[in-house]
């Protein structure tokens, strides 16, 4: 299974005619953010919640200790700051 941001509709309006948001718009934004490059210090392990597929930098790291993926879901108990992979 692939899972990607979805691209928006260029044939519906971004905003609504009083200047908010579309659904559509919302929901593309707060995946796009979501999605986009952790920055931080240290091991996100146990401390940096994110979705699936997140990237982590840690800002601090040694050469090798840098970047960090996030594998997994949320384990057993809920917790979706566990599951992140130095690559």
């Amino acid at each position: 299974m692939v899972t990607k941001v979805s691209s928006i509709s260029l044939d519906r309006p971004i905003v609504e005619p009083d200047g908010s948001l579309t659904v559509q718009s919302r929901e593309f934004f707060s995946t796009i953010t979501q999605r986009s490059l952790i920055i931080g210090t240290g091991s996100p392990e146990g401390a940096v919640p994110a979705l699936q597929g997140s990237v982590y930098m840690d800002d601090a790291g040694a050469t090798g200790a840098i970047l960090y993926i996030k594998r997994d879901n949320a384990d057993g108990a809920g917790d979706d700051s566990n599951g992140w992979i130095l690559v």
